[in-house]
């Protein structure tokens, strides 16, 4: 029973934060530069999220070949620039990962 009132209580919060601005902002035309500021919002949070995945590893720093992370995500970067296709460069990505996981363990 508590989880049930957990749950609805933190849903009644969330509500109630973020209810009034896109109220407003449904009545209100917001200024130009808003909008434009606000188009830089996911990739900024999706580079926040990724680089720490890929050049941390073990809770330390490793920028070298080892780091299959970091090989993956290079080549995904240069795919996903050269080919602006989202599901090629997920495909490359996880490939480029396999395979150098399964290169650097035969190495060993």
């Amino acid at each position: 029973m508590n989880e049930v009132v957990l749950i609805l209580g933190m849903a009644f919060i969330t509500l109630a934060v973020r209810y009034p601005a896109l109220a407003l902002l449904g009545k209100i035309a917001p200024p130009a530069g808003l909008l434009r500021a606000l188009n830089y919002v996911p990739p900024a949070v999706l580079t926040a999220i990724i680089v720490p995945a890929i050049l941390f590893k073990q809770d330390r720093l490793t920028i070298d070949p080892r780091n299959d992370y970091l090989v993956a995500g290079i080549l995904a970067a240069i795919v996903a620039a050269r080919s602006k296709n989202l599901l090629l460069t997920i495909v490359i990505g996880m490939l480029a990962l396999l395979a150098w996981r399964w290169l650097l363990a035969t190495n060993r």
